[in-house]
């Protein structure tokens, strides 16, 4: 087995990655930032989100862990006190694989240039200074027209992220599916819009025909992409998904309480 390491430049985390290269080379486990079967990442989610896109040409036969070194996260089995258990398993287990789906983004511009992206949360489309106007059609059928600061379409492992902070829900991450949620829509006597997130089919997509500007803003993850005109977006899950080495099960939905609500007591299961 080879395997890359991504972090981010904390001081925590760069002393676990000493730890971590220590270990996996006392246990004889090849290091590769090159062409790595196993992909573990130490910092926290956004570590995680900056280690997909590194390495996201190779997503289909690459699997990802997670080391958190702050407070728990929704990627994240593992904590940075916890290093010497996981080099164990890596070893010594064979882990399940969990994949979760990829939000797959087809931007059209005005000068015919097509670009295309993977997103492992969510993508946004805002402008600059102005109000977003644009069209929002589902699987080529006309839904609405939107007015107002911008349109975020999430996966289920990113509904806990920007969407959820917009109204969105949480979806479970073994669900196949996208959640579109406005950012400050405009409703009045002349621009209407559901003002409700959507959650669409495995097999259905969702596009957007923006006004002619040449200011719009994209995001994909954390990253943002100035795209000065912007034609048409096509959002939709993607053949591709994101596979996660499993040497232990975290359930879901405890992750979301731990972090949104952390009010369960140690043994506060039902029988």
């Amino acid at each position: 087995m080879k395997v890359a390491i991504v972090s981010n430049s904390k001081e925590v985390s760069v002393n676990v990655v000493d730890e971590l290269k220590s270990e996996l080379t006392e246990n004889n486990v090849q290091l590769d930032q090159i062409n790595p079967d196993l992909v573990i990442t130490v910092g926290g989610d956004g570590t995680l989100i900056g280690g997909f896109h590194q390495y996201a040409q190779m997503v289909d036969h690459i699997r990802f862990i997670g080391v958190h070194t702050g407070h728990l996260g929704f990627y994240t089995d593992w904590r940075n006190y916890e290093i010497k258990e996981l080099v164990k398993a890596i070893v010594e287990q064979e882990p399940t694989s969990v994949s979760y789906p990829l939000l797959e983004v087809h931007i059209e511009e005005e000068n015919a240039c097509t670009r295309h992206y993977l997103s492992l949360n969510e993508s946004t489309i805002k402008r600059v200074s102005q109000t977003l106007k644009t069209d929002i059609y589902i699987k080529n059928e006309f839904f609405e027209r939107f007015r107002g600061d911008g349109v975020c379409i999430s996966t289920p492992t990113g509904s806990t992220a920007y969407s959820k902070s917009l109204g969105g829900a949480v979806i479970h991450p073994r669900l196949k599916t996208l959640q579109l949620t406005e950012i400050a829509s405009i409703n009045n006597r002349l621009f209407r819009t559901l003002s409700s997130p959507i959650i669409i089919a495995p097999d259905e997509w969702i596009t957007l025909l923006p006004e002619h500007v040449d200011d719009y803003v994209v995001t994909i993850d954390s990253t943002e992409i100035k795209h000065h005109s912007v034609r048409k977006i096509n959002y939709k899950i993607s053949d591709k998904q994101i596979h996660f080495a499993k040497y232990r099960h975290t359930h879901f939905w405890s992750r979301v309480e731990d972090s949104f609500l952390g009010q369960k007591k140690k043994n506060d299961t039902l029988l």
